[in-house]
């Protein structure tokens, strides 16, 4: 069982997106239904494994970084996926992952 926090589009009270950088998003199927119980993981700039998470019943995820170069890689049975992102500064940054076989 994976110890990370339940993931929902909703931020935890307290999260301050004037100083954090929070990238967040849905893992969706090639026909746009969401896609449960993915692994999604964040890579850095130079692909190496910062953080995973196991996405919702919804698909949803969300990561605190750093601003800067990201991908986002979902790793699911309906399939895999990969997107980028590349936060300038704090705020709340939206990126969903298609997967497909």
């Amino acid at each position: 069982m994976c110890g990370a926090p339940v993931q929902t589009q909703s931020l935890p009270a307290g999260v301050d997106t004037e100083k954090e950088t929070v990238i967040t998003g849905r893992v969706l199927a090639s026909d746009g239904q969401p896609v449960g119980g993915a692994f999604v993981r964040l890579l850095d700039g130079t692909d190496e494994f910062t953080a995973e998470v196991v996405a919702s019943a919804t698909g949803d995820f969300r990561f605190f970084a750093a601003p800067g170069e990201w991908k986002i890689r979902a790793l699911s049975s309906t399939g895999n996926g990969t997107s980028t992102v590349s936060p300038a500064g704090p705020g709340v940054h939206n990126v969903d992952v298609t997967v497909s076989k």
